[in-house]
């Protein structure tokens, strides 16, 4: 959701990602924080960075570190196309999301460019106008 309210979302990928087993086991409880996270390209590969899973309780000494960087997994020409769009100025790749398809962990990647204060008053002043407008037809309907 903060994403959202942060960036303008240009295109989205769908990509797996890397993971430990007990890292697998926290995600499934929901112990994870998007936050503050966002992904690089190193070497011909992405990484997540800034994500935080939190230790697995039953874990003990597989557990890893929770802010540690992790491999997402892209084809080679969907890499090639983020490193484009990475190098335009102001754009940045971000999480929107983290689900499992058919017991696999997958994360959607947003290109993303940054917005500015006034950008975000306009997106709430929108929002509050369709609420408004929404209400008024619900109330008009009742009648």
């Amino acid at each position: 959701k903060k994403a959202y309210h942060d960036y303008f979302i240009e295109e989205r990928y769908e990509c797996g990602i890397e993971l430990a087993g007990t890292e697998v086991k926290s995600l499934r409880a929901g112990k994870v924080n998007l936050r503050e996270s966002y992904a690089v390209i190193r070497n011909g590969e992405v990484f997540l960075c800034g994500m935080h899973i939190s230790p697995y309780e039953q874990g003990n000494r597989f557990n890893r570190d929770p802010l540690r960087d992790r491999r997402l997994l892209l084809h080679k020409r969907e890499i090639m196309r983020l490193l484009g769009y990475v190098q335009q100025k102001g754009l940045t790749l971000v999480p929107t999301e983290l689900y499992f398809s058919n017991g696999r962990v997958k994360t959607e990647l947003g290109v993303a460019r940054g917005k500015k204060l006034f950008d975000k008053r306009d997106a709430i002043a929108e929002k509050e106008t369709a609420r408004e407008i929404d209400r008024r037809l619900k109330e008009s309907f009742r009648e």
